[in-house]
């Protein structure tokens, strides 16, 4: 069974793909910094079907220093990891002349750096363990408004923009090892983050898209799985966009 770890796995987005994960066979590893009643859901309900195939890592990815003992854990836990899904991530909605310096240094934090240092490490266990499991899959989870801009939401912007050009580098990095890498880039998901937006809100981006529709979270989850599996072993490096049509 192949291990995936999926952070931000205890709501919305990572929520959806922890369970699109754990159908389609993999292990699945969810981090977050406390679990959730849908993940607790999620858990029994895997227990009482594939037992083994569900684990919950509390772990506060902001805090960057424990990262490299985060995943030596796991490795000594659960054996080699084949997948990562960077998912968790905080948005900050204003405008960037009234956010404070400790809020968009903390929106970095989680959102780029601590991405990165996980891949680090991820990608350190992979090498040791010599693609012995046919490959390795690193997903990034970015965003439509990396290339599209949205008001108020420029250092949210900046930061999933920053996580595409990470994609596309480190593709070619580690290329030559058998790991590929990938990013999805959502437009706006059925959540709720998304609920808490205005009626106008929501119809300005409904009216954007090519199909007049929000996108689901199993749609993503859907483009996570096929970048995780073998059918995609020859893509890597690219953006696989879900956005109804927003970016059309």
């Amino acid at each position: 069974m192949r291990n995936v770890i999926v952070t931000g796995g205890s709501r919305g987005l990572g929520l959806g793909i922890v369970r699109k994960l754990v159908e389609s066979g993999y292990r699945v590893i969810a981090i977050a910094r406390s679990e959730s009643a849908g993940l607790s859901d999620a858990l029994r309900e895997t227990k009482e079907k594939r037992a083994g195939s569900l684990t919950f890592k509390a772990f506060d990815l902001a805090e960057i220093e424990g990262i490299p003992e985060l995943v030596k854990g796991l490795r000594k836990e659960l054996g080699p990891i084949y997948g990562l899904v960077n998912n968790a991530g905080v948005s900050v909605d204003g405008s960037l002349a009234l956010t404070s310096t400790h809020r968009i240094e903390g929106v970095v934090r989680l959102n780029t750096i601590s991405p990165i240092v996980l891949t680090k490490y991820v990608v350190r266990a992979m090498m040791a363990e010599g693609m012995a499991d046919g490959g390795g899959r690193i997903v990034n989870v970015s965003s439509v408004t990396a290339f599209t801009g949205f008001s108020g939401l420029s250092v949210y912007g900046a930061t999933k923009a920053s996580l595409i050009g990470f994609t596309k580098s480190l593709a070619r990095e580690v290329g030559r090892l058998g790991i590929n890498v990938n990013a999805v880039a959502p437009g706006f998901v059925e959540t709720h983050m998304t609920k808490e937006m205005t009626d106008e809100q929501r119809q300005q981006i409904v009216r954007r898209s090519a199909l007049k529709r929000f996108v689901d979270v199993e749609d993503v989850a859907n483009a996570v799985e096929f970048l995780l599996s073998d059918r995609s072993k020859n893509i890597t490096g690219t953006v696989l966009t879900v956005d109804a049509g927003s970016t059309a």
